[in-house]
């Protein structure tokens, strides 16, 4: 156990064994809008048909292993319809698009009080590496541009969930 101070105020023990998290969402469209960054306009949207919109939280402990683990599961989840409506097919058999959007918040405590902390989160300087490294290796295994987010941005997200299907996935708990 790590221990840290958490806004000033106590002390917090934090397992050594933390995780790179994302959220895969099967999705019929996506979008996102990024509201509050000086030259992008706010009404440009970064969008996709079917395939995967994808949440990804990173945090201090994480590697460019679990960059390679978490691309490999991802590009090869079989959770697209095959000609029997049995979830059997990948997003390369589909020849399916990628949104990914960084999300924090997947780092959210919420242990005392209703007010969420995010200390577990990664810092920008050690997120925003992974993050792009992530988003580069997606646009290779799947063989299309990956679109993004803006990596600590204000963002409006829109999405036509397909099924729903929802699969969330960590790096250290790899089940």
């Amino acid at each position: 156990m790590t221990v840290i101070w958490d806004f000033g105020r106590k002390f917090v023990s934090l397992p050594k064994n933390q995780t790179m998290r994302a959220v895969i969402q099967r999705v019929s469209s996506a979008s996102v809008r990024i509201t509050d960054v000086e030259g992008i306009d706010p009404n440009e949207k970064r969008a996709i048909g079917q395939g995967f919109l994808i949440l990804l939280g990173v945090c201090n402990e994480d590697t460019a292993e679990d960059v390679d683990w978490l691309v490999k599961k991802i590009a090869g989840l079989r959770v697209f319809d095959d000609d029997n409506h049995v979830m059997n097919r990948s997003i390369l058999d589909v020849q399916g698009e990628a949104l990914v959007v960084s999300q924090f918040t997947l780092f959210a405590s919420y242990k005392k009080g209703n007010r969420p902390s995010w200390f577990r989160a990664g810092s920008h300087e050690h997120s925003i590496p992974l993050y792009e490294a992530f988003c580069k290796q997606l646009s290779e295994a799947i063989g299309k541009t990956v679109k993004t987010g803006e990596f600590g941005a204000d963002m409006k997200v829109e999405l036509l969930n397909d099924g729903p299907v929802t699969i969330c996935m960590d790096t250290k708990n790899k089940e």
